[in-house]
């Protein structure tokens, strides 16, 4: 094979690995909604917050991903990318369920909190309404999150 040819399939390698998407690790918390225990993991940077689940195709049981936002406002949600149906609850900086929604794969439609929160925690869907969790529920262990960045 020649230098060229060489360097053609070496380039072709290189752009398909760089496309195959990466997740790096991300740090895991646990938060207490009542008697359930949540592994969370964290999303606390704006590129970790964006790329969120897409992609992912499994949650364990009590798995999830907590988002850590710079600010306390009404926050959105979508599904671009993201094979798995999921819930969101929207929680308040003192740990209040603020609401939750229902989110199907692959859709770009926003799902907003009903008033300001600080974090979001997307679990598989509907797993808050058959752990009895809604509008007023208070989680445990935010304050173990990583700072937003």
């Amino acid at each position: 094979m020649d230098m060229r040819r060489l360097s053609a399939v070496l380039l072709a390698w290189v752009a398909l690995l760089l496309a195959l998407p990466v997740r790096a690790e991300l740090p895991v918390i646990n938060l207490n909604a009542g008697i359930h225990v949540i592994r969370a993991e964290v999303a606390n940077t704006f590129e970790t917050r964006a790329r969120g689940l897409m992609y992912r195709e499994a949650l364990g049981p009590n798995q999830g991903m907590l988002f850590v936002f710079t600010s306390l406002e009404r926050h959105c949600m979508w599904m671009k990318n993201t094979p798995l149906p999921l819930s969101v609850a929207f929680i308040d900086e003192a740990g209040e369920v603020v609401s939750v929604s229902e989110m199907a794969p692959h859709t770009e439609n926003s799902h907003c909190a009903a008033r300001p929160a600080r974090f979001a925690l997307e679990m598989s869907k509907g797993w808050f309404a058959s752990k009895g969790i809604r509008a007023g529920a208070r989680l445990q262990g935010l304050d173990r999150a990583p700072r937003p960045q």
